[in-house]
């Protein structure tokens, strides 16, 4: 990435088992070329600045990639949730935000309009305290995350990689219907558990492409979880809307 600037940190500590991670981006004057946002299974909360104006945001829970063309001079700081953390803070079901970019204003009234006031002019660093301090302040009366779907989510994301789990297993163990399990799914995550599924297996494939060594994509189908190579291009097109040699290109640029 030589004309975009993309870095990750931890959250406070305090914050770490809700918050992922906060994140930082910088759009370089001299380039805006598009970009190919993929699932992930999070939602974030996101500062927009820079450019031609200002925005509070919320980045719900994608289902499909989402590709857009920034001004250049535009600056992002985001704070990332945790799958299933996001719903009960930001104060609304997660399948109400899904594919959606909406204006924190919408959710939170007044109090985006106040928080917005306060991340105007500030550097990356005060954005992103300014932004973990709001959600401390929301923690402090919202409810916890749903228990069952916060140990689906664990389940799923350390299911070893050549065994996905099974959404009738996973549902016994936490001892709930399937139908239950979906619409509590459907609540915090905003899409069911196989979706979610998916979207694991895919965030792993782009981890283990980027690890260390050269990786066939036959090779990384199967460490991925994948039934084979061409299970893996059809869930990459599905999810990220190009292909998988395409999509790692775009990565390595």
């Amino acid at each position: 990435m030589t004309e975009r600037s993309y870095r990750e940190a931890p959250p406070a500590p305090d914050l770490a088992a809700h918050v992922r991670c906060v994140w930082v981006r910088r759009v370089a004057p001299s380039q805006a070329p598009p970009v190919r946002v993929v699932p992930d299974g999070c939602m974030d909360l996101i500062w927009r600045y820079g450019g031609r104006s200002s925005q509070l945001f919320v980045a719900g829970p994608d289902t499909a990639a989402q590709v857009s063309q920034t001004a250049a001079g535009t600056a992002f700081v985001g704070l990332r949730f945790r799958p299933g953390a996001a719903a009960a803070i930001l104060g609304v079901p997660a399948s109400e935000l899904v594919d959606g970019r909406p204006d924190a204003g919408a959710l939170w009234g007044r109090a985006a309009a106040e928080l917005a006031r306060q991340l105007e002019g500030a550097d990356p660093g005060g954005a992103v305290a300014i932004l973990e301090d709001a959600v401390r302040r929301r923690l402090a009366t919202a409810p916890s995350p749903d228990p069952i779907v916060q140990q689906v989510v664990a389940a799923l994301e350390r299911a070893p990689h050549r065994r996905p789990a099974r959404i009738e297993r996973l549902a016994r163990t936490v001892g709930i219907s399937e139908r239950q399990l979906h619409r509590r799914c459907l609540a915090a995550l905003g899409y069911g558990a196989r979706t979610f599924t998916g979207i694991v297996r895919f965030q792993r494939f782009l981890e283990l492409a980027d690890g260390p060594g050269t990786h066939s994509l036959a090779s990384l189908a199967a460490e991925s979880g994948y039934a084979d190579q061409s299970h893996l291009t059809r869930e990459v097109h599905r999810l990220a809307g190009t292909t998988p040699a395409r999509l790692l290109a775009e990565y390595a640029d």
